[in-house]
């Protein structure tokens, strides 16, 4: 097995709820509440889970984006949550992210050359001139662009080509983990698969380590090796991807499971609808979270959180009757 580049551990980050005329602290909406997790050199962790869950603030508070509330991120044996402004500089040339919307994440006023070139000149890796210019065109044509794209500005692109763009700025400097917030949620079906497959060729040649973010399982799927299920800001199951897919241990993973659409029309996929709605992550409910929409609970499940325990291979699920 590779070796472990990325351990998180009881991850935790809450945004503080305010109110009234003094604007007293009054609860927590708990985003992100003890995810705990590794991935490995050369690996594609995939991250999957409903709209608000906490995929994207784990991924920005991974990475120091947002200041974590509880929880310990080590890269390559270094605390990422606990650094100087020196050594948290040194870590972005190896921790870079692909953000979600590929036409508010690039600076309107910047041109390509000027956008991918940007971090190269602030970490003083090249300075203005010949050797930028050449360094940046060869990495922009590497992500599928081409070189009389440098001096034309984002809205000269299409959703596509913008989130090349972002791709090509991410390798620049050369990293070693990047994590990619739902990188093709804005783009077409058919641009969808352009992008993942320069990912995944950028990760072959390059030994990247992925943690990608999506809520579409078919997507992830294709383009992960490990699979994490998130419900209301908790990881509930994580494991190899066959062995999700073949054997998912937690119910909302089987719910998730059950509404992939079925491309075969003559098959018929057992739904599993769930009941009710997902509670307020400024309320979660006590004991399981989940237990309020299970068609399993019991009593231990409203009373006790169940564990993250591993069942064997790496397969953690947080149930009090996965076995």
């Amino acid at each position: 097995m590779s070796e472990v580049i990325l351990e998180v551990e009881n991850l935790k980050k809450y945004f503080p709820i305010y109110s009234g005329a003094f604007r007293r602290k009054v609860g927590d909406v708990k985003a992100v509440d003890g995810v705990s997790m590794f991935i490995r050199k050369g690996e594609t962790l995939g991250l999957v889970g409903e709209s608000g869950c906490g995929k994207s603030t784990t991924g920005r508070t991974i990475l120091n984006l947002l200041e974590a509330t509880e929880g310990s991120v080590y890269y390559k044996g270094k605390d990422v949550l606990n650094t100087s402004k020196e050594e948290m500089k040194e870590l972005r040339r190896e921790m870079q992210i692909i953000f979600q919307d590929p036409y508010s994440s690039l600076n309107p006023r910047m041109n390509v050359s000027a956008i991918v070139g940007e971090a190269l000149i602030e970490h003083g890796i090249f300075k203005k001139g010949k050797e930028l210019d050449e360094y940046v065109t060869e990495v922009v044509e590497r992500c599928g662009l081409a070189k009389y794209h440098m001096n034309r500005y984002p809205h000269e692109f299409s959703g596509g080509q913008r989130q090349r763009i972002g791709v090509a700025r991410a390798l620049a400097l050369n990293p070693s983990f990047i994590v990619a917030d739902e990188p093709v949620s804005a783009l077409d079906v058919s641009i969808q698969s352009q992008v993942i497959n320069l990912l995944t060729d950028l990760q072959h040649e390059r030994g990247l380590s992925y943690l990608f973010i999506s809520h579409d399982l078919g997507v992830v799927k294709y383009i992960s090796h490990r699979i994490g299920v998130m419900y209301l800001g908790a990881l509930v199951e994580l494991a190899d991807k066959n062995t999700l897919f073949d054997n998912p241990k937690h119910p909302y993973t089987q719910a998730l499971l059950t509404a992939i659409p079925e491309p075969d029309p003559d098959k018929k996929r057992n739904r599993i609808i769930l009941k009710g709605d997902i509670p307020s992550p400024a309320n979660p409910p006590s004991g399981c979270k989940f237990h309020t929409r299970c068609m399993y609970a019991k009593d231990i499940c409203k009373e006790q959180a169940p564990e993250f325990k591993n069942l064997g291979g790496d397969h953690f699920v947080a149930c009090h009757f996965a076995k």
